[in-house]
């Protein structure tokens, strides 16, 4: 029975250290988030151990440990009697994942390159809603497979060659005609390329059609990888609000005739991270201004398939004439999320510029993707699977809307996409929650990784298409619970 007990005390000893060491790792991972989000830059004095430990609502020992270990891991530095600062740029920033081992290399990293919604997504939690992602229980993945085995029958040396920097030639030809039926947009195959996602399409937009200095139109809030992808190349980010009912088009026209930018990133069809759906209307006013201020408008479509009612008003790029929008349609979503395949559709005039870019980047996105995507998105139980997955979608949204119905917290129902966007109470500690959250294995976006200008800081992402409902349910549980412990003031 002796034996049983100190076993018992030391499996709860370990436990117990293991749980300490969490959470010391929760406060580096907000320490090392707010240098990127430029909270703190170098040579910054961070908060004084007693001013973090309160803030994060942990013991100042563990606040302690976590600023030695970052020390010893060269992010922050220790001076002597004065405290803890940001190590200078010549010093090497390290992710999370990259804490141990330490290796003594002379080469170093003198840029801090970011993607802060990655750096949430490299935390393994058990209830996620930060990846605005579908559930792979909801995808066919059994009648998947049986396409892939069908490709090597079909194209036996599908491995032994590339694709074409451009893409497929006999996908392209398929997209071409997809985009004339479904949506009366007529393209040749040559002005469609085949990308790895829509973020690439995005980088690759950021560094042919803009250069350093040059100024943007940026939606606020919005993708919070599209403000690390241009900001990282040294562009001036303008933003411009969204609403439910679009933009304030006079107000947008003041800026486009004031500052001259030369594109405008946009998401205008079940917005991330609101989910708003800017109206037919102003889709066709929003061309017209492009064409006047010779802005050209980079539209994301994502969640296009994704509605729960009406479908939505078609893209900008179908009233375009003159060759001003870029229009980027992901199907990595809803038909394969593992195939990551994008279309990016341009005007020749701008495709020159684009297509040397992606040769540089990868040579083409890789054919087996390629194929495999082809294979099954023209087939006829593409179209039963999506429908069935709106459904699926709008009960998981319907479920998260009830289980914070009492929260009193506020959003907008949106008519499609992955996400809600929620405001918490003004002022509310949003940083302490998802430390917290993450603490017990729950994690979302913050708004303010969502706006150019670090801000919205009540303000929160939450997917409902990544988790089923009975973790949704525990999940948002916990994330209630740790909210109503912050606005009380318990630690």
């Amino acid at each position: 029975m002796t034996g049983r007990k100190e076993q018992g005390r030391m499996a709860r000893g370990k436990q117990e250290t293991q749980e300490a060491w969490n959470k010391v790792d929760t406060v580096c991972r907000v320490v090392e988030e707010g240098i990127r989000r430029g909270e703190w830059t170098a040579p910054d004095k961070l908060p004084s151990v007693r001013a973090m430990a309160e803030r994060l609502g942990m013991h100042r020992l563990t606040v302690m440990k976590a600023y030695q270990k970052l020390a010893d891991d060269g992010v922050i530095e220790a001076k002597y009697k004065s405290g803890y600062f940001v190590r200078e740029a010549d010093r090497e920033l390290k992710a999370p994942s990259d804490v141990e081992p330490s290796w003594d290399y002379q080469a170093k990293n003198v840029y801090t390159n970011r993607s802060r919604l990655a750096d949430i997504h490299r935390v393994p939690v058990d209830y996620q809603m930060s990846e605005a992602l579908i559930d792979p229980g909801l995808l066919p993945n059994m009648y998947m497979s049986n396409y892939v085995k069908q490709i090597f029958d079909l194209y036996p040396k599908l491995l032994s060659t590339y694709s074409t920097v451009m893409g497929d030639p006999e996908l392209r030809e398929s997209m071409a005609g997809f985009f004339k039926e479904k949506q009366g947009i007529a393209l040749h195959p040559d002005e469609l390329m085949i990308t790895t996602g829509s973020q690439q399409a995005i980088d690759l937009v950021s560094r042919s059609l803009v250069k350093p200095g040059d100024k943007i139109l940026i939606e606020r809030p919005t993708y919070s990888p599209a403000i690390d992808v241009f900001a990282q190349q040294n562009i001036r980010l303008i933003p411009v609000s969204i609403t439910p009912d679009g933009y304030d088009l006079e107000q947008l026209e003041h800026v486009m005739k004031r500052e001259r930018p030369r594109l405008f990133y946009m998401n205008p069809t079940f917005h991330n991270p609101t989910g708003f759906t800017v109206p037919v209307r102003q889709r066709k006013l929003l061309v017209e201004l492009a064409e006047r201020y010779e802005c050209i408008l980079v539209e994301d479509d994502v969640y296009h398939d994704m509605y729960f009612g009406n479908s939505p008003p078609p893209p900008l790029f179908y009233y375009d004439t003159e060759g001003y929008v870029i229009y980027i349609r992901s199907f990595s979503k809803y038909v394969a999320p593992g195939l990551r395949i994008s279309v990016l559709a341009a005007r020749p005039s701008l495709m020159r510029g684009i297509a040397p870019v992606k040769a540089l980047a990868d040579n083409g996105t890789p054919l087996l993707n390629q194929k495999m995507f082809q294979l099954y998105f023209f087939s006829s139980r593409l179209q039963e699977h999506v429908a069935k997955l709106r459904i699926a979608l709008q009960l998981r949204k319907e479920k998260m809307e009830r289980l914070l119905a009492g929260t009193g917290w506020r959003w907008t129902s949106p008519g499609g996409g992955l996400n809600l966007w929620v405001q918490l109470p003004d002022g509310f500690p949003v940083d302490r929650l998802l430390a917290r959250c993450l603490e017990q294995s729950v994690a979302f976006v913050p708004g303010s990784i969502c706006d150019p200008l670090g801000e919205l800081d009540s303000w929160i992402r939450l997917s409902y298409s990544f988790i089923n409902e009975s973790l949704m349910e525990e999940g948002l549980r916990r994330l209630i619970a740790a909210a109503g412990e912050l606005h009380n003031g318990s630690t």
